[in-house]
């Protein structure tokens, strides 16, 4: 794996549930990096220089040398995969157990992050600039419930989502369940119990304090 300490990595955004995971992956690997915590909707992204480097003016975005990405499972892939190690969090060993990651990664972030979460973001928080929209708001409610008895089924007893290892499903996982108690929706006790339980991780903690560095 190349040494973080001889490549500049610097990552562009912070405030989100979004901007959090990559923040999270670096400090789970341990990685050096340079944080730009600009924010959404606060013109940063619009400027010249930033538009230069990410035409879509959104957040978070990642450069490490020369490669520039943007949207969060692309970035957290890439980092797992060039600076992962067995002692930390690691790249999918096979073909089978990166399709099962993978798996796990379009449905948590297609289904519960931008067809739900982010629908009563958009009508909720959001509704001076997308907005009300109350049966959006309600079915999207009830679309999340339906998800995490999805979730809660699969992760039974377990300590992780999947085998026995810490993945980037837990930590995706982890950074939606956040956001579905931040709308005071209610967690099954084993989604709770195992959400309480990862947000203790010491890198996690960094990451959700570099991730507000405005308070």
């Amino acid at each position: 794996m190349a040494n973080s300490e001889e490549i500049l990595i610097t990552l562009w955004g912070a405030g989100t549930a979004r901007t959090l995971r990559p923040i999270w992956v670096a400090a789970e690997l341990g990685l050096k990096y340079r944080l730009e915590p600009i924010g959404p909707r606060t013109g940063e992204t619009k400027t010249a220089a930033y538009t230069a480097l990410n035409p879509k003016q959104k957040i978070p975005f990642c450069e490490v040398g020369a490669v520039k990405l943007s949207e969060t499972v692309a970035i957290c892939r890439y980092l797992v995969a060039r600076f992962g190690s067995p002692s930390g969090l690691s790249a999918p060993s096979s073909i089978e157990e990166a399709a099962k990651e993978d798996e796990w990664l379009s449905f948590i972030y297609g289904e519960l992050d931008e067809t739900s979460l982010y629908v009563m973001r958009r009508h909720g928080a959001l509704s001076n600039i997308y907005g009300e929209a109350p049966a959006a708001m309600a079915s999207a409610r009830e679309y999340i419930l339906r998800i995490l008895q999805v979730v809660e089924t699969a992760l039974g007893d377990r300590e992780f989502l999947l085998q026995d290892k810490f993945s980037l499903t837990d930590l995706f996982l982890t950074t939606c369940l956040n956001w579905v108690l931040n709308y005071d929706i209610p967690l099954a006790s084993s989604l709770k119990a195992y959400r309480d339980r990862i947000i203790l991780r010491p890198a996690y903690q960094r990451a959700a304090e570099a991730n507000n560095p405005r308070q």
